[in-house]
């Protein structure tokens, strides 16, 4: 199998699958369909379009399938799978014992309703940025938000977009985020270098959202107010505070899990070790769509890969390129190959890594500084990211609130002014780039 060959035709399966799934949604919306986006499962919109990248190239239908069953199988795959089963397990426990209910009165009591919005955003950003991961966020967040929609009057996209926008905001800027550790290692810069360069970026993207935010809740009110145990309050205390010590997600997770359910057996009424094991199990099967899902977006995109797709979009850009040296051009070109990267695999990580050696030889041809790279690379990316409804933390955060996630990307305020701020620096040179 040729690993160097372009096939522009490699990336229809990608558009057919959205051509189907969004197609299907906005021609029932029209048709005055309720929940319009429910009716076909992204899950089997996708088989069609799995099934035209196996038919397609010359290897053997053994050898794709092959292909496909590692793409599904692949290291980050099924590192988001297991964190989309924990976060149900955990949701699942801490809705059981009363914890989500506690919080979010907890919350209402001390911030007023008109604050929510911004406030989601805000602690998103913050806990993201320690903990490195927007799904180990969105996980954690999320079951809040969707508590506090059944307490006031703000609407779920709304909330979730704050939530995901808020880790989208640190998973980009934060030390210890794979995407960071990815667009440096291939660009050849220090991580501090390039956190500075990225907060010049994100931070008036930050600020524009949080204006936002408080502008679209500043009506908000609070409809139901409730009483609450703190005690039920000290899982999700608890995993904050792991978080913001830059604690592993996975062991934030379990040990989030472990405190629910032992708030539950002391402190709970009927509360027993199989109704802790059944909340569990209900959290994980309440995972399923979108974790198989993430599993057919791999597979998918490995095929993709597999026919030339990716090496495609490299060698579009390479020859967007070759005769338009200049730092303007470059800046715009790396940003283009990570958008469309990002597209094709529906992994920010991924898309770095596969696209970071050609991000460098475009940086180096046009005299791009490799903290520019990096921080281009990891932005655009993280925008990319943010927007598409088959993204890992779009996914989640629909899972969890039980809404469609084309409606949470609706909401997505702060990936839309990260890209609006992001093209103006390039555009005007901003920030400076100090030798």
């Amino acid at each position: 199998m040729k690993e160097n060959k372009s096939n522009a035709m490699a990336l229809a399966p990608l558009g057919l699958f959205l051509a189907i799934f969004i197609g299907t949604g906005v021609y029932l919306t029209a048709s005055g369909t309720n929940m319009a986006f429910y009716q076909l499962s992204a899950t089997v919109a996708i088989l069609p379009a799995i099934i035209w990248a196996v038919i397609m190239g010359r290897e053997t239908i053994s050898e794709k399938i092959n292909i496909f069953l590692s793409g599904v199988g692949d290291i980050n795959i099924i590192t988001m799978c297991m964190i989309y089963l924990l976060a149900g397990g955990f949701a699942a426990v801490a809705k059981s014992i009363g914890g989500v209910e506690a919080t979010v009165n907890f919350g209402l009591s001390v911030i007023p309703a008109a604050m929510v919005l911004p406030g989601l955003f805000v602690i998103s950003a913050f806990i993201a940025t320690a903990m490195g991961s927007a799904m180990g966020t969105v996980a954690a967040i999320a079951p809040i938000a969707v508590g506090v929609a059944d307490k006031t009057d703000l609407a779920l996209p709304l909330l979730m977009g704050a939530v995901v926008g808020g880790a989208m905001f640190g998973d980009n800027l934060s030390m210890i985020s794979d995407t960071t550790i990815a667009a440096t290692r291939t660009q050849g810069c220090e991580m501090s270098d390039k956190f500075k360069m990225n907060f010049k970026l994100a931070l008036p993207a930050a600020l524009a959202t949080i204006a936002v935010f408080a502008f679209l809740g500043s009506s908000g009110e609070v409809l139901v107010r409730g009483d609450y145990e703190f005690v039920k309050i000290v899982p999700y205390v608890a995993i904050l505070v792991m978080a913001v010590m830059g604690v592993n997600v996975f062991t934030v997770l379990i040990a989030g899990i472990a405190l629910c359910g032992a708030v539950g057996l002391f402190l709970t009424p009927g509360f027993t070790l199989l109704a802790f094991a059944q909340n569990i199990y209900a959290g994980f099967t309440g995972m399923q769509e979108i974790l198989v899902l993430s599993m057919l977006i791999g597979g998918l995109g490995e095929l993709i890969k597999l026919h030339g797709g990716v090496v495609w979009i490299i060698q579009f850009i390479s020859k967007l390129t070759s005769g338009k040296k200049s730092t303007r051009s470059g800046e715009f070109s790396i940003s283009f190959l990570a958008v469309l990267a990002d597209l094709c695999t529906a992994n920010n990580t991924v898309a770095i890594i596969l696209t970071g050696g050609m991000a460098k030889e475009i940086a180096d041809r046009n005299n791009v500084d490799p903290r520019r790279s990096a921080s281009l690379l990891d932005i655009f990316s993280c925008i990319v990211q943010g927007i598409i409804p088959y993204g890992a933390q779009v996914l989640l955060a629909g899972s969890i609130a039980k809404i469609s996630p084309l409606s949470v990307v609706g909401s997505m305020y702060y990936c839309y002014a990260l890209a609006v701020v992001a093209v103006l620096g390039i555009l005007f040179g901003f920030p400076k780039v100090r030798k």
